[in-house]
């Protein structure tokens, strides 16, 4: 689940118990180059106050107006477009000719969002379903990889860690990765047997994993919405993590190291380990896009891109020469 949504979902809580009225807004189809992508949450308050985004700021705007005038009174929802004219996109900022649909709810049921914000506390993938025609909503237990679906009758959006992060390591680069990752819809796990760096783990929502690399990554089941990056700079540690990781289903492996570590590292998993050459192809190492990167928080912060990257391509929204070399390009959504 996108950080800011989780945002939206703590601020219809808050604003609910102080008595505020507010709507609930849905991107549910983009057409061209769309700011926000289907799924992306907002929340109108009724004197103008907003939380999340559906766009770069001039549809806020125009909700904001109307929601004020009173054109959102009510309470069953209603589909919105935005930019179905060249004029129109012009207008609302809307690049490459973009279009937006909305499904607007002017009282979202607040019992139903409590109780999606209590299970995605627990760690829960959650589906909700809102009718257009009753604005009744339920929620089921969610699956990763289920796609948004929206018919104009029926919205299900699905909510909650659909992305997992394993982290092999406690040192300082999980520490900035970490909340970058989360921020980025991750839900993450760090794993790091030495005694020095484990006691020492105290970053909010990153549950330390006990256990040996190797142990705790066959135990995850890795699905291909898993990320693992060994982080400890020791081969005893990184290649007992990067031996199972390899022959799993995550999406994305990789390993911190120079261009001459991570070399001899491939020979070193090839010779001495049960690894096809297929296999270890795929761990991305030096890990992290080419950004120049020299710190903790820099190294962090080009690992973060790479993960993006590799997440995206995915649904083939980014094209690459070259393994961390992503192209940018305006794509119909």
């Amino acid at each position: 689940m996108d950080s800011m949504d989780l945002q939206v979902l703590e601020a219809a809580r808050r604003w609910a118990a102080e008595g505020y009225r507010f709507a609930l807004v849905t991107v549910v189809r983009t057409w061209g180059s769309a700011p926000r992508p289907p799924g992306a949450w907002m929340l109108l308050r009724a004197d103008g106050h907003v939380q999340g985004s559906v766009s770069g700021g001039c549809i806020e705007d125009d909700l904001i107006a109307r929601m004020a005038a009173g054109e959102f009174d009510g309470e069953t929802p209603r589909v919105l477009r935005y930019g179905v004219t060249r004029d129109e996109a012009f207008r609302f900022g809307l690049p490459c000719g973009g279009t937006l649909e909305l499904l607007l709810e002017p009282a979202p049921a607040l019992a139903a969002l409590d109780a999606m914000a209590q299970r995605i506390a627990a760690g829960e993938l959650v589906a909700r379903t809102v009718d257009v025609a009753t604005g009744g909503v339920s929620l089921a237990g969610g699956r990763a990889g289920l796609p948004l679906h929206w018919d104009g009758a029926r919205l299900v959006t699905q909510h909650g860690p659909a992305w997992r992060l394993l982290l092999i390591g406690a040192g300082q680069i999980s520490r900035y990765l970490t909340p970058i990752a989360q921020s980025l819809g991750f839900s993450v796990e760090v794993c790091d047997p030495r005694v020095e760096y484990g006691d020492e783990w105290d970053v909010a929502g990153a549950p330390l994993v006990p256990g040996m690399p190797d142990d705790v990554v066959l135990a995850m089941g890795a699905d291909p919405h898993t990320a693992i990056v060994a982080l400890t700079h020791d081969p005893k540690l990184d290649d007992m993590a990067l031996l199972e990781a390899l022959k799993s289903a995550a999406f994305y492996v990789g390993a911190l190291g120079s261009k001459a570590n991570s070399r001899k590292r491939r020979e070193r998993l090839l010779e001495h380990f049960d690894l096809s050459a297929e296999e270890v192809g795929r761990l991305r190492g030096p890990v992290g896009l080419p950004i120049g990167s020299r710190t903790p928080p820099e190294i962090a912060v080009a690992v973060a891109a790479e993960l993006v990257a590799a997440r995206s391509a995915l649904h083939g929204a980014v094209l690459a020469a070259a393994p961390g070399q992503p192209e940018a390009a305006c794509r119909l959504g």
